[in-house]
């Protein structure tokens, strides 16, 4: 069975590529606009790595995370800083990885696999 991955994130043309990153390598997706949203899915969809986008409407990244993380059952989930801000490694302190955006497909995969493996 195939490694599911949310994406959260507000731009669709965002969604839309990194869906398609992870398709093309063999991962399931699912997807929430923002941060309030992101929970209703977490819990529906148990995902084994989530993409956070930092600056979103309704519920910002950061507000998120600190949701999921105190939630003993989904708190070890990875999740990756996927954002345009500066400086969002500091957001998310726990983040396995902070990419800023425009990133490279290569470089996301190399480490979604490092750490869920393929």
């Amino acid at each position: 069975m195939a490694k599911k991955i949310l994406i959260i994130d507000d731009d669709p043309n965002i969604v839309s590529y990194l869906t398609d990153i992870f398709t093309d390598n063999g991962y399931e997706t699912c997807t929430a606009g923002d941060g309030s949203e992101a929970m209703d899915v977490v819990l529906a969809e148990k995902p084994d790595l989530i993409t956070l986008d930092l600056e979103m409407p309704n519920e910002w990244g950061p507000r998120f995370y600190r949701k999921l993380s105190q939630e003993p059952e989904y708190k070890r989930i990875p999740v990756i800083v996927i954002s345009g801000l500066a400086g969002n490694k500091y957001a998310v302190p726990k983040a396995i990885a902070s990419l800023t955006k425009p990133f490279n497909p290569d470089e996301l995969i190399s480490i979604v696999r490092q750490t869920i493996g393929q």
